[in-house]
């Protein structure tokens, strides 16, 4: 029995397999990417390899065993069809025979259309019969700890979110969930909510960067479709400008506040909070 990670040399599943590597042989853990010099580092150190790719079914023929346990995470091409790529995987899956497969889908309250692809492939993974577990994942800290520049250069947090609240919470910390899914026991046809212990608002997010800073860092609240054109002049597509325009307006909405307690209870300790994730980010 092997526990298998697609999308190993993500930000997300990199987190993963590391974490794996604390609670399991290596020798136990396949990490599936399209790329393996990006994995160089954990084949070193007895980790599997397995190149395979969601645009190209034939690359999964074989490379799951009757027993293993899966953790598919979303592919990030979204122009490319995601439930299709997604239901690659599933088809592969179900044909192997494998124990589980956890998906990292988006929180059951969110409409916006980001959520879209995730619904569709949580349909086709209820649809094949697989032993599944839907890791519901909320937003993350770094979605915006990792972009700093533009609101560090301008003093200014701009959003679309008015004064709604986000229960985000570390990549690390949402690793920790699969890991505890993928190593333990009881998880089969179990649908998690995932998010941070402590919503904040971006008013507070400005606060904490104003304290963290010394600098005076403000919230602007924009309307979606200002957003939309503030993303697009930023380089970013117009169609992606477009859904993140609308997460943010599903977060005035209150669709990214989750206050399940499944991600600390999995994680088997609090979420990082978010004047953690800009500490370190500031420290970069």
């Amino acid at each position: 029995m092997s526990i298998v990670v697609t999308g190993a040399s993500g930000k997300l599943g990199r987190h993963v397999v590391e974490q794996l590597l604390e609670k399991v042989p290596a020798e136990q853990v396949t990490a599936v990417v399209r790329n393996p010099e990006k994995v160089a580092g954990l084949a070193e150190r007895g980790v599997r390899v397995a190149v395979a790719d969601y645009n190209a079914p034939e690359t999964f023929d074989g490379l799951f065993a009757a027993g293993d346990k899966v953790l598919l995470v979303s592919g990030n091409e979204f122009d490319k069809g995601r439930v299709r790529q997604h239901s690659v995987v599933i088809d592969a899956a179900k044909a192997a025979g494998v124990a589980l497969l956890a998906y990292t889908s988006a929180p059951g309250s969110l409409t916006a259309a980001l959520a879209d692809d995730h619904r569709g492939t949580e349909q086709a993974l209820l649809g094949s019969g697989v032993p599944y577990v839907l890791l519901r994942n909320g937003w993350y800290h770094e979605n915006y700890t990792e972009n700093l520049a533009p609101v560090l250069e301008h003093d200014a947090v701009v959003a679309a979110a008015g004064e709604g609240r986000v229960s985000s919470a570390s990549r690390a910390d949402y690793a920790a969930a699969a890991v505890a899914v993928l190593t333990g026991d009881g998880h089969e046809n179990a649908t998690y909510e995932l998010g941070g212990d402590e919503a904040w608002s971006f008013a507070e997010y400005a606060a904490e960067l104003s304290r963290q800073t010394g600098r005076e860092i403000a919230y602007h609240p924009v309307t979606p479709e200002a957003l939309t054109g503030i993303l697009a002049g930023a380089g970013v597509p117009e169609p992606m400008a477009a859904v993140l325009a609308g997460v943010d307006a599903a977060i005035a909405k209150g669709e990214l506040v989750v206050d399940s307690g499944d991600l600390s209870r999995l994680a088997g300790r609090p979420t990082t909070p978010l004047s953690e994730a800009v500490a370190a980010a500031l420290k970069d």
